[in-house]
């Protein structure tokens, strides 16, 4: 039998393992799992893709891009923030 070590933040340990034990599991168990997955389906067993923004987002992504409405600049990070809050 093989051993698997990997590292991970100790936050996503606690939840993980958290996440598990609700399943009525250990983490190696879900890990088992996973991998055996990933076998039969020859690769991830879940789709693996890039989040598009929102419409929102996108434009506010092209305005920046574009440097289109923008506020600014402020002298000071107060004067930011009041900005942001009056919006």
């Amino acid at each position: 039998m093989a051993t698997i070590q990997i590292r991970i933040d100790d936050d996503l340990k606690i939840a993980a393992d958290s996440l598990f034990f609700n399943l009525g599991m250990d983490t190696s168990t879900a890990v088992r799992i996973f991998i055996k997955a990933a076998i039969a389906k020859d690769g991830l067993p879940f789709a693996v893709k890039m989040r598009k923004p929102n419409a929102d987002l996108q434009k506010a992504i092209e305005d920046t891009r574009n440097r289109r409405n923008l506020h600014g600049p402020y002298k000071t990070a107060e004067e930011a923030v009041a900005a942001m809050l009056n919006d």
